[in-house]
């Protein structure tokens, strides 16, 4: 039995069965979007749901199936291999057509995802996937292309409301404890955003109010969940807490915490794609040009991690962590970049300077267009002074190396080529 006398969680009591109950993405089942086009037109069509956790895409799924009484199967692609796709499709192709949706797509493999192809284009299943990652890198393009893609936006404050509210109304076992939600910040923080969470977290809540308690508070909100709920939860609060300390750890050269922080996502079954990739841009964002080398080992090990998956994979993961968090540090590319994304909202589309235009045609030449370029190979050490700014922001340093041994020869050689032109 749950803490409500059921066994149903309240998340799941509260389900929408129409597009008409459901709360949030109003962009695709509004009352002419796209989703509830569809449903109306009675035609289903082969498609990705990409958004973050608990904002609706099984739900979506489910009410599609439903509203076109089509048979309705769901695959998880953490626990199902390719004998489990085919049996699927076979007993879709037994029904005639099926509905196919399966949650957390990204973690199938392409084998995986090849043995989809050919039923999806057969029509012997329409297949919504659900992913929390960008399905341009995580999805092969030959069922990408088989695909149509509708991102899901987070929740609202508002609709997160909504469904707290909805749910005091008129779940049976809420409507008898008469709960009275006074302050909303630790309930709407705690859940992330997620509608699951934050359904089963008012009822792990409510649960835990001593008889004659009908105000949800913030305090007691935090005390319950310190007190009950679990150390690591991969798609709520304590995924993002914990990949931030693992970041802040190699950022800060402690590659005894980074190595910590590792194994407690790994513990905590993170997906090791998702740690790969958050080295990838720490490689470059925290350390760049101060040791090149950690971008191309953070990209290795992204490959490795790819190619071979937990177990194993905890150790390529834990050599590059340790390397990432050992190595001297610099954020001057990161920097860089962005003084220059303000530097461009500020000046606009600026003329590039006619000597350093493409000039493919005679009329261009006749133009100007790359007249009075030099050619740097031609000059003695590969260099030669001339402007290739704009004329307005000529001479602006955006690039500034970083205090490290490898970006002070870079900065030597800045000084050596532009004198004081830049400042280096």
């Amino acid at each position: 039995m749950s803490i409500s006398g059921t066994n149903i969680p309240l998340a799941e009591r509260m389900r929408p069965y129409t597009l008409e109950d459901f709360i949030g993405q109003e962009h695709l089942v509004g009352s002419g979007k796209v989703l509830e086009q569809m449903v109306h037109n009675r035609k289903a069509h082969s498609m990705i749901f990409w958004g973050p956790p608990g904002v609706g895409k099984t739900t979506i799924a489910q009410i599609i199936a439903r509203s076109l009484d089509m048979p309705f199967f769901t695959l998880s692609a953490i626990d199902s291999g390719v004998k489990d796709v085919r049996a699927v499709i076979e007993r879709a192709r037994m029904a005639g057509h099926a509905l196919l949706f399966i949650d957390e797509i990204h973690r199938f493999n392409k084998a995986q995802q090849d043995s989809l192809l050919g039923a999806v284009e057969k029509g012997v299943i329409t297949l919504i996937g659900a992913t929390t990652e960008n399905p341009s890198f995580e999805v092969i393009s030959a069922l990408l292309s088989r695909c149509q893609v509708y991102v899901l936006k987070s929740l609202s404050e508002e609709h997160l409301h909504e469904l707290v509210d909805q749910a005091l109304a008129k779940d049976e076992w809420l409507k008898e404890r008469k709960v009275v939600v006074e302050e909303w910040e630790a309930l709407l923080q705690l859940s992330g955003g997620d509608a699951r969470k934050l359904l089963n977290l008012l009822e792990l809540v409510v649960s835990a109010m001593p008889e004659g308690q009908h105000t949800l508070t913030n305090s007691f909100v935090v005390d319950t969940v310190q007190n009950k709920m679990a150390l690591y939860d991969k798609t709520g609060e304590q995924h993002y807490d914990i990949i931030s300390a693992f970041i802040k750890s190699i950022r800060g050269s402690d590659p005894n915490a980074a190595v910590y922080w590792l194994a407690r996502m790994i513990e905590g079954g993170e997906d090791p794609k998702f740690i790969a990739r958050r080295l990838l841009i720490l490689a470059s964002e925290d350390i760049g040009n101060a040791n090149p080398n950690a971008l191309l080992l953070a990209t290795t090990t992204f490959q490795a991690v790819e190619m071979i998956g937990f177990p194993e994979s905890r150790i390529i993961l834990s050599q590059c962590a340790t390397y990432l968090a050992s190595s001297q540090k610099s954020n001057a590319s990161y920097m860089a970049i962005n003084k220059a994304q303000r530097l461009v909202s500020q000046t606009g589309d600026l003329p590039v300077p006619l000597h350093i235009r493409n000039a493919p045609t005679g009329l261009m030449k006749k133009l100007d267009y790359g007249k009075g370029y030099q050619y740097a190979h031609d000059f003695p050490g590969n260099f030669v002074d001339q402007e290739f700014l704009p004329d307005k922001i000529a001479g602006t340093k955006l690039y500034d190396p970083g205090d490290n041994a490898s970006e002070a020869r870079l900065k030597d050689y800045l000084r050596h080529c532009w004198k004081d032109k830049y400042g280096y």
